[in-house]
């Protein structure tokens, strides 16, 4: 009943793997994976040589293993966040209550079946891999561990995914809150590998023992929970809708409480209108923030806040205090936070408006296009740049208590503007896939792709190159491709603290940064120029895609793709 004859698993694994996608994907995946094993084997001779290159052969299993550990805890929660929240949205959670399946059962199937497609990805990738082993340097055992530490954290990925689906009812919700507990455990996983890179027997016994042994412990406790919550569904009668009174929701709230008529909860969420609105308010904008935004709850609003701030505080100490040239590592987790919930607040601007039928009504208004899309985009916007800030004032504090930051207020400033750019980026980004899409989900996902196909693609190409063709023209167009990323814009401006100038070698000392000929103000030419480039091209982008959504929305493009 739980594997052999789930009708729940085999729907699912019907659904999921007979999809043209399935198959385009796994091409895909598997092309990338063997091309940069192709472009990193070794090319100074045809023979193998089984000990020359042991250093090299070790860095092309860790780069491969590590890229598709990423790789994995991103996609794990696309495959996975809708298995129980697709079911409310579908209004088919209550019929699947009521029938004779026991809930271990449902959790079981709707678990196996959303990482069945991410099992074949990953089992695909292990001939290619082997391929490695006969370069020497690297053995069998560490391949297998490695294996084991992605399967055991993909089923992991895959439960905490299936988790937060059964306690929203929205898809992108659970899918933004699996994101937000996932890529920090990930990152943690990525760190324990690559720092134990020279002990290898010590990092196998972590992989064989610890990391399996706790993912299986998350795992059953999850399981069980979502059985529990199945069994005595909190949300029954209601066709898989919670029906939510915010005041008493505040009341049990454990830990943050958001109170929309106090400041700072009011910058994000103001209070319920009382009085009619003004002449020339938006009321598209108005019923965004007024209305929208607690339709669902505050559970998620509260777990990203609660959560970014945890993780916020040891960073803040590490980076901005303690090793202060480790102050663009803050700007860019600033940055990964606002990339994970800006996308939810303005990636259903539009399809909400398909889903619940009323976009031909909304077409029947007075209301422009220019006051539809720039009402729907503030408002998202409004919302993800209020709560990405919470972790930005930090910076702030940090340069008014820290003598070093004193010199450096111009790269403070751009921090502050590829903060500004990455949101703007964001929603706009958001808003033109809900433009383009009809389901929130996969606008959400869409979003979610082309955002990291922007801001990590390039930096994976570049490290690609840099590690392996230092000095070919390839790879000076790929390190041009990075000004598209913000963490590039980063980890390029300019900073200045006591640990640079102390280094008397060091091309970043104060006798170097006011002499330099090819510098401005102080500040070297080539990083400059990457932040301008970064700024022009996001500005670029941003403005082509929004005069798009203007020009689809004035031929009332998005009416006949409605009807398709």
């Amino acid at each position: 009943m739980y594997l052999i004859e789930n009708p729940v698993l085999q729907r699912e694994l019907l659904v999921n793997l007979r999809t043209s996608r399935s198959f385009v994907l796994l091409l895909v995946y598997q092309v990338i994976l063997a091309a940069v094993v192709y472009f990193a084997w070794p090319q100074d001779g045809l023979a193998l040589d089984l000990t020359g290159r042991p250093d090299s052969t070790s860095n092309l299993v860790d780069l491969f293993f590590l890229g598709q550990y990423i790789l994995a805890a991103l996609m794990a929660p696309s495959f996975a966040a809708g298995a129980i929240a697709g079911e409310k949205e579908r209004a088919t959670y209550e019929m699947l209550l009521a029938s004779p399946i026991r809930p271990e059962a449902v959790v079981m199937g709707k678990l196996v079946a959303a990482l069945t497609h991410l099992a074949i990805l990953i089992f695909a990738s292990l001939p290619i891999v082997m391929l490695c082993l006969p370069l020497g340097g690297v053995s069998i055992y560490e391949v297998l561990a490695a294996y084991l530490v992605l399967i055991s954290s993909v089923i992991c990925f895959g439960m905490i995914s299936v988790a937060c689906g059964s306690f929203f009812s929205r898809t992108s919700s659970a899918l933004v809150v699996s994101y937000i507990i996932i890529l920090p455990i990930a990152i943690v996983v990525v760190l324990y590998w690559y720092s134990l890179r020279q002990f290898g027997e010590t990092r196998i016994e972590i992989a064989t023992t610890v990391v399996p042994g706790l993912s299986a412990a998350l795992t059953i406790y999850l399981f069980y929970v979502c059985c529990g919550r199945m069994l005595y569904p909190p949300d029954f009668g209601s066709e898989g809708k919670e029906v939510i009174d915010l005041e008493e929701e505040s009341e049990k709230a454990v830990g943050l409480v958001i109170q929309r008529d106090q400041f700072p909860d009011r910058l994000f969420a103001p209070p319920k209108r009382e009085t009619l609105m003004e002449d020339g308010t938006n009321p598209v904008y108005d019923k965004e923030m007024r209305s929208e935004i607690f339709g669902q709850g505050t559970l998620m609003l509260r777990l990203a806040i609660q959560i970014s701030m945890v993780l916020a505080i040891p960073l803040m100490a590490v980076c901005l205090y303690i090793f202060r040239p480790l102050a663009p590592w803050y700007i860019a987790y600033v940055v990964l936070f606002n990339i994970l919930i800006g996308p939810v607040f303005s990636a259903g601007s539009v399809t909400s408006e398909r889903e619940r039928q009323t976009l031909d009504l909304l077409l029947t208004t007075v209301i422009t296009p220019w006051q539809l899309l720039w009402g729907k985009l503030i408002s998202g916007l409004r919302v993800s740049s209020v709560l990405s800030s919470f972790l930005l004032w930090p910076v702030f504090l940090a340069t008014l208590m820290v003598k070093d930051y004193w010199s450096n207020i111009p790269s403070i400033f751009c921090y502050v503007i590829i903060f500004a750019l990455s949101c703007l980026t964001t929603a706009i980004v958001a808003l033109f896939c809900s433009t383009i899409f009809n389901k929130t989900s996969t606008s959400l996902i869409a979003t979610y792709f082309i955002i990291l196909t922007l801001y990590l693609s390039p930096l994976a190409c570049s490290f690609f190159g840099n590690t392996y063709f230092p000095d070919t023209a390839g790879t000076a167009i790929v390190n041009t491709a990075t000004i598209s990323s913000p963490f590039a814009a980063a980890f390029n401006v300019p900073l200045y603290v006591e640990s640079d100038v102390s280094d008397e070698s060091s091309a970043w000392n104060n006798n170097a940064r006011w002499t330099d000929k090819n510098s401005i103000f102080g500040y070297p030419l080539p990083d400059l120029l990457h932040f301008a480039g970064y700024c022009a091209f996001t500005i670029s982008l941003n403005l082509l895609l929004f005069l798009g959504m203007l020009r689809m929305f004035n031929s009332r493009w998005r009416v006949s793709s409605q009807t398709n």
